[in-house]
């Protein structure tokens, strides 16, 4: 490993609101990811994972266990304070709400939260309403939707 970022494969896909992008990160923690939003700029960095990984006798390596390092130009602004951000199975899936015509954009920078091993997620709008809210905010709404209907069994 010789300490330069891997270049990260992103696939983007659009809807009439929002746009999603999906890059493999293979062998990085959910902790270890920083995300940055800034208008139809986006930049994803992973840091590496593990010590003393150079002091082992690598045979065959196929892929790259980190870092990563990616900056995206986006075909449309979009506003990442309302980004939501999961990852699993080695993969950072973004939904970043697009930006109305004039609306400021502002930079945006996140770490996504560990909700369980080996995932993560970062919570910014609410599934198909796009209203603001929090990761805790959700995990708080999501609690109180089980519990209820744990209550109700």
């Amino acid at each position: 490993m010789n300490g330069e970022p891997e270049h990260i494969p992103v696939r983007v896909y659009q809807s009439s609101d929002r746009l999603m992008v999906a890059a493999p990160l293979p062998g990085v923690e959910p902790a270890d990811i920083a995300v940055r939003v800034a208008g139809d700029t986006l930049t994803i960095h992973g840091d590496v994972r593990g010590v003393h990984q150079e002091d082992v006798d690598l045979l065959l390596a196929e892929w790259a266990i980190g870092p990563y390092h990616r900056e995206v130009r986006l075909p449309h602004p979009v506003d990442g304070s309302r980004a939501n951000a999961t990852y699993g199975n080695g993969v950072l899936v973004l939904a970043l709400p697009k930006a109305s015509q004039g609306d400021a954009t502002g930079d945006t920078e996140f770490r996504l939260e560990v909700n369980g091993a080996p995932r993560g997620q970062r919570v910014g709008h609410h599934g198909q309403d796009l209203s603001a809210t929090t990761t805790e905010a959700h995990r708080r709404q999501t609690e109180a939707v089980v519990a209820k209907a744990r209550a109700g069994a």
